[in-house]
């Protein structure tokens, strides 16, 4: 079980550890804000993220299956989100002071893994490599991987907020803070688009 955990992680350490949407969420939100506000949001994903995985891990990628254009909603809704998101990154850098920027919350934590149909096939590619009901019973199986996948996510995206919070120091000026949203803002549209594209 030991081995078969270690070599999740290293399944995982790639796909975790690259910039994509939740990386660069967190990042932009605590660069903006601060990494203490991240964490409604950071725990919302990794609320979704186990409930979403043990689901898969039962099979709900089954049913999935049957019905692919859930995909491809999924696919798009995301991608308009996560497009809303860089919107309000850019605009961030131009609010005055009757309208006030906000950060991310629990609630956007939870949509932002509900709809991205990535994590639904990562997740589903890791139980076909690492479900094995010889060991254990699936119920005990299903709940470890899915343990592990979550708790190695909310690491991962914490490390990427606290490096945001340490850029943000360098960024204290309205104007270079003004570049610093522009900037995520340009990362997360980018992300935006290489999720409906690909």
């Amino acid at each position: 079980m030991i081995q078969k955990t270690i070599a999740l992680l290293l399944f995982l350490f790639p796909l975790a550890y690259s910039p994509g949407p939740g990386n660069m969420f967190f990042a932009a939100n605590s660069a903006r804000f601060g990494f203490r506000a991240t964490v409604p949001a950071n725990i919302g994903y990794h609320v979704a993220t186990w409930i979403v995985t043990a689901a898969i891990g039962f099979g709900f990628m089954a049913a999935l299956e049957q019905f692919p254009q859930v995909f491809t909603v999924l696919k798009v809704a995301g991608s308009l989100y996560v497009l809303w998101i860089a919107w309000k990154m850019f605009r961030a850098g131009t609010l005055d002071g009757n309208e006030a920027a906000k950060a991310a919350t629990f609630t956007d934590g939870v949509i932002l893994l509900v709809l991205n149909p990535k994590a639904y096939v990562i997740i589903a590619l890791m139980f076909t490599q690492f479900l094995d009901q010889s060991e254990m019973g699936t119920l005990a199986a299903v709940v470890l991987i899915t343990t592990v996948f979550t708790l190695n996510n909310l690491i991962v995206f914490s490390l990427w907020a606290f490096v945001g919070d340490r850029i943000s120091g360098y960024f204290r000026t309205p104007e270079s803070a003004q570049k610093l949203n522009v900037m995520f803002g340009g990362i997360l549209a980018a992300v935006a688009l290489w999720m409906l594209l690909s």
